[in-house]
């Protein structure tokens, strides 16, 4: 009985292992050339494509950023955009990018924080994570001190801040498993 354990745990060891190798070439696969330093090839035209926008209203939803509800980032022009499950705008506004920014694409809300210490040090709230890329964390939080000033360039950080007005809407509106969808 005991070696018939012994073999199915070394075969789910096994498996796990097999399991991480693949997540770990999957992720580096897919890690930005400017974050490795080389050059690489875009691997999906819809990524590498600005989505469409409302040349007479800036803030408006852009086209191509989904459907139904969701968080929509854009990482051009430093705006979210909170869509109610009709396709309405709940609220837009603008935001403070992180030095390193989540590639386009649909993601969904990870996990939250209420209250931490940002990886700059500043205290924030609201911490609303969906991602990560090259080991930093991606998220929209709030400085509790109100700030929104642009973080230093020389730390990889991956805080997308808001207003503290903002960071409230976004936490009650991106809960876990909430749709993200990041455009250019």
């Amino acid at each position: 009985m005991a070696s018939s354990s012994a073999g199915f745990v070394a075969g789910l060891t096994a498996a796990a292992v097999v399991t991480v190798g693949f997540l770990t070439y999957q992720a580096s696969a897919n890690i930005p050339a400017a974050l490795v330093g080389k050059s690489r090839a875009n691997t999906s035209a819809t990524a590498a494509a600005k989505a469409p926008r409302d040349k007479k209203n800036p803030t408006a939803l852009p086209g191509s950023s989904g459907t139904g509800e969701r968080v929509v980032y854009s990482v051009d022009d430093d705006r979210v955009w909170l869509v109610s499950a009709t396709g309405r705008v709940e609220r837009t506004f603008k935001v403070t990018p992180g030095s390193v920014d989540p590639l386009p694409g649909t993601y969904a809300v990870t996990s939250r924080s209420k209250a931490v210490t940002g990886t700059d040090g500043t205290p924030i709230e609201h911490v609303v994570r969906f991602t990560s890329v090259g080991g930093v964390v991606i998220g929209f939080s709030a400085a509790v001190n109100g700030t929104t000033t642009a973080p230093d360039s020389t730390v990889k950080t991956g805080g997308i801040r808001e207003s503290r007005k903002d960071g409230d809407a976004m936490w009650v509106f991106a809960t876990i498993g909430q749709k993200i969808v990041v455009i250019r």
